[in-house]
């Protein structure tokens, strides 16, 4: 029931339980929420009282005033791209009709059908690279599903065009397409209207705007924050400065070293942080003589050379100016505390010099006296992420051969720094050799779709888990990522692990008819990949689009 408005004249009070009878607002809304038992209802009972209500219902909305009418919309901008398939179309109401909640799949056990809504980011990326244009009927559909999932924004409004942002305005809760409108829009705007957006418009689109320039223009980027750095909130010092990461380079140096004194710890951290990515600043030339200090190679140790570390015993004002955290978290010494975060710091090339012109495989060898091994390869292993520094990253890592646990560092962040060739081979291996107990995050950083090598290791593995009598549920993780990954083209040849093994002596009861779902979901969802990759090259998927598809029209 409406009860904005007010009615334009007197009710009229009429006798009370007649027809017509225009009993006061209040007094329905008080009967009905009292009850029968405690207040004599108006009209004499409940159906009295609901026709009384519905009659005044009626006169209250009659008598609401008109709104006063506003400016007419611009029509929305033309979008020139070509437009999908029909196949294709039916394809994507599909994929948004069975779209994953926000952060993505339901998980537990989800039957033999593939998981459609986990399909759209590959849809929409394969549609980008074609070139189409989004069907105008699904655009607040595609709005709203990359509202409730931050994965699918970026492919979504490539794909939705600039009608997206047309409609965005009109709707606060698809503000953020607008945020992406500006780095979209970066490329083209003057001067004049990035100084007016910096000043007057919303942070979300000042942030975008500030790392879009970044891009395109690593200076004019860094003046405008200049202009107003001191003007600005703590919180959005830290975003803005994070902003930097894009173009940073030498002409950042003198900005960032200001920064170092800022009244915020984290604003402070972060530009240290920056700093230390530039190998020439003179942060890192500082942290790098103060590494030198902690670690040497011991001139005692004679043909079997080893590395004597010295962790500091304070970290002084100087150290804390550069970003030098004091206080370690729990459980962990303040003196190898401040070493790692030296040792982060510095660039990796001052090791070569230090370690006589050793390589990173060498510097790695070399046993490290009196257990200060883990807290210096752990630094280096951070260093070597930080710096891309590939070199570093393959020695740290070791072969893929090595137990897991006994490296320093994380296995999938050296593996991110690698090529992505040299990934999927190095990450086959490693299955191959341990199994796919701890591939999960491994497998999350190879390049999709997987290569031939390492999809097979993947089955294998998977297979191999299968006829060892286990349940597939320690496996989901990786099934899924298998589902999105693989080379659609293998759903044939993995067709045949679809069928229900024999029970395996000792195994969990059961587990082969879980193990056949499984393959056969890993089979269809390749199938389905299969089918949309043709539909959105304008072939037609085998039977699979129903009679009324052909219907569909933009």
């Amino acid at each position: 029931m409406n009860t904005a408005g007010k009615p334009s004249a007197p009710e009229n009070p009429g006798t009370p339980g007649t027809p017509g009878t225009a009993y006061a607002w209040d007094d329905l809304v008080s009967a009905a929420l009292l009850g029968a038992e405690r207040r004599t209802l108006p009209g004499g009972g409940v159906k009295g009282l609901l026709d009384a209500a519905a009659l005044q219902t009626v006169r209250r909305r009659a008598g609401v005033r008109a709104a006063v009418p506003g400016p007419r919309l611009d029509p929305a901008p033309p979008d020139e791209r070509p437009a999908l398939p029909e196949d294709a179309e039916w394809r994507l109401t599909t994929l948004l009709a069975n779209r994953s909640p926000a952060g993505g799949s339901s998980g537990g056990r989800r039957g033999p059908g593939p998981d459609l809504g986990e399909l759209l980011p590959q849809w929409l990326a394969a549609a980008n690279e074609r070139g189409y244009r989004a069907p105008s009927a699904v655009l607040p559909a595609l709005l709203d599903a990359a509202r409730a999932r931050t994965d699918l924004r970026a492919e979504t409004l490539t794909f939705a065009g600039p009608r997206a942002l047309w409609l965005a305005r009109l709707n606060p809760d698809w503000k953020f397409a607008l945020r992406d409108g500006v780095r979209r829009r970066a490329p083209e705007v003057e001067s004049d209207e990035a100084r007016r957006l910096w000043e007057e418009g919303l942070f979300a689109e000042r942030v975008a705007l500030l790392g879009a320039l970044r891009q395109r223009d690593p200076a004019a980027g860094l003046a405008l924050l200049e202009s107003t750095w001191k003007t600005e909130r703590a919180e959005d010092r830290l975003m803005f400065l994070d902003s930097l990461r894009q173009g940073l380079g030498p002409d950042d140096e003198p900005f960032l070293d200001q920064a170092l004194a800022d009244r915020s710890r984290t604003v402070r951290a972060t530009a240290a942080e920056l700093l230390a990515g530039l190998p020439d600043s003179a942060l890192a030339r500082r942290m790098a003589e103060r590494a030198r200090t902690c670690v040497s190679l011991d001139p005692m140790s004679g043909a079997r050379p080893r590395v004597t570390v010295e962790a500091p015993h304070e970290c002084d004002a100087a150290m804390q100016r550069d970003g030098v955290i004091p206080k370690p978290p729990a459980g962990r010494g303040e003196r190898s505390w401040w070493l790692g975060q030296l040792a982060e710091a510095a660039p990796l090339d001052v090791w070569r010099e230090r370690f006589g012109g050793r390589t990173p495989e060498e510097i790695v060898a070399l046993p490290v006296a009196d257990g200060w091994r883990e807290d210096l390869h752990a630094a280096w292993c951070r260093a070597a992420v930080r710096q891309r520094a590939e070199e570093w990253a393959r020695a740290l890592m070791g072969p893929p051969t090595a137990p897991f646990g006994e490296g320093p560092g994380d296995p999938a962040k050296l593996l991110s720094v690698l090529p992505g060739e040299e990934r999927g081979a190095w990450a086959a291996r490693f299955i191959a050799a341990h199994g796919l107990s701890e591939a999960f995050r491994i497998l999350g950083v190879c390049a999709v779709p997987w290569s031939l090598p390492l999809g097979r290791a993947v089955v294998d593995a998977l297979e191999i888990a299968r006829d060892a009598g286990s349940y597939p549920w320690s496996f989901s993780g990786v099934m899924g990522l298998a589902e999105r990954c693989l080379d659609p083209a293998d759903a044939e040849r993995l067709a045949p692990l679809a069928a229900v093994p024999d029970e395996v002596e000792g195994g969990s009861p059961g587990a082969g008819a879980y193990w056949a779902e499984a393959f056969q979901r890993l089979v269809a969802t390749l199938r389905l990949r299969e089918a949309m990759l043709r539909e959105l090259d304008g072939g037609h998927a085998g039977g699979e689009v129903p009679a009324g598809a052909a219907s569909i029209r933009e």
